[in-house]
């Protein structure tokens, strides 16, 4: 309604102009009755009124649809009424949501191939791993647990590229079950132990056997195996100490994996959360590639998990997943 309204300002002001004009006109020929003028004047202004109001009236979607705004392709149509403008406006809207649909399908289709293409070379990659992982248990030297360390650090990329391809399709691939959490923790500590036994470290546990939480295996398996991993990457000191804690607090149950490392500065602890995000450790180090935080933060907002970080520069960091 105020849109048309302000629309009709301009024609309301022209037709008072054009009577006043009139009266003007009708003041100079000498005609100085204007009382005899209201009911001409009134009867003006009434069909002006009802002009007004079946203008409204016809075109009322058109005006509404001005008004509002569009939060999905779906809402772009409008209703049409037999006015000439409200039809043509609703055709329009009707092509360009028609257009606007094959556009998305057609970007869901390629990203769809992108993701199926990804994962399966991400499969077929794991088969050449598995023989050179082979090969090189017959090789127990320096320079075979060099390989076998690199080896761990692609498999480990390997799987981020496949958990950010699967990531849009989340609701695709996740089961829910209740979780004895010292046993998905001690499984991923047990994947990386070459990463702890390169580094010197020994993690250490501080958890109560019997507590469960409702989780997906498989997605926390990896946000946990994220968090160890820049724990492991960014402990360069010997003494340096990596705890995997499990406790309740407020009725929720914890799991904090706290490392002695190097710590995160105060100006990058904001933004760790962020794709591609590096900060000072990255630039330091030369591993980080910025996607590690970002997906263990996305998947636990699907998984419906709280997680935090604390840091403090040359002291450490402690990660917390909330269930």
């Amino acid at each position: 309604m105020k849109l048309f309204l302000r629309e009709q300002i301009s024609l309301f002001v022209l037709n008072v102009l054009q009577l006043g004009f009139m009266i003007l006109l009708l003041w100079m020929d000498g005609f100085h009755e204007l009382t005899k003028l209201a009911y001409p004047i009134f009867f003006y202004f009434f069909l002006l009124f009802l002009y007004l109001c079946y203008r409204y009236l016809t075109n009322r979607t058109f005006y509404q649809r001005l008004s509002t705004n569009v939060h999905s392709v779906d809402a772009i149509e409008m209703k049409v009424q037999l006015a000439p403008l409200s039809q043509s406006l609703g055709k329009l809207l009707k092509n360009q949501s028609e257009l606007y649909r094959k556009e998305l399908q057609s970007y869901k289709d390629q990203i769809d191939q992108h993701i199926q293409f990804m994962n399966q070379w991400v499969h077929q990659m794991k088969t050449p791993l598995a023989v050179i992982d082979l090969i090189l248990q017959n090789h127990q030297n320096k320079e075979g647990n060099a390989i076998s360390y690199e080896l761990d650090r692609l498999k480990k990329g390997l799987e981020m590229v496949l958990y950010t391809s699967r990531l849009s399709t989340f609701d695709r691939d996740f089961f829910v079950e209740k979780l004895n959490l010292e046993s998905i923790v001690r499984t991923v500590t047990s994947d990386l132990k070459r990463f702890f036994i390169q580094k010197k470290l020994y993690p250490q546990f501080q958890s109560d056997n019997s507590l469960t939480v409702t989780s997906d295996e498989k997605w926390l398996s990896f946000v946990v195996m994220q968090i160890a991993i820049n724990a492991v990457r960014y402990s360069p000191k010997e003494d340096s100490k990596i705890i995997f804690r499990i406790h309740h607090r407020e009725n929720r149950t914890v799991l904090e994996v706290i490392d002695t490392g190097v710590g995160i500065p105060a100006s990058d602890l904001p933004r760790v959360f962020d794709a591609h995000f590096t900060g000072q450790n990255g630039r330091n180090f030369h591993e980080s590639t910025g996607m590690g935080l970002f997906l263990v933060k996305q998947i636990c907002q699907k998984l419906n998990h709280q997680v935090e970080i604390e840091s403090t520069v040359s002291k450490g960091t402690t990660v917390r997943i909330l269930f």
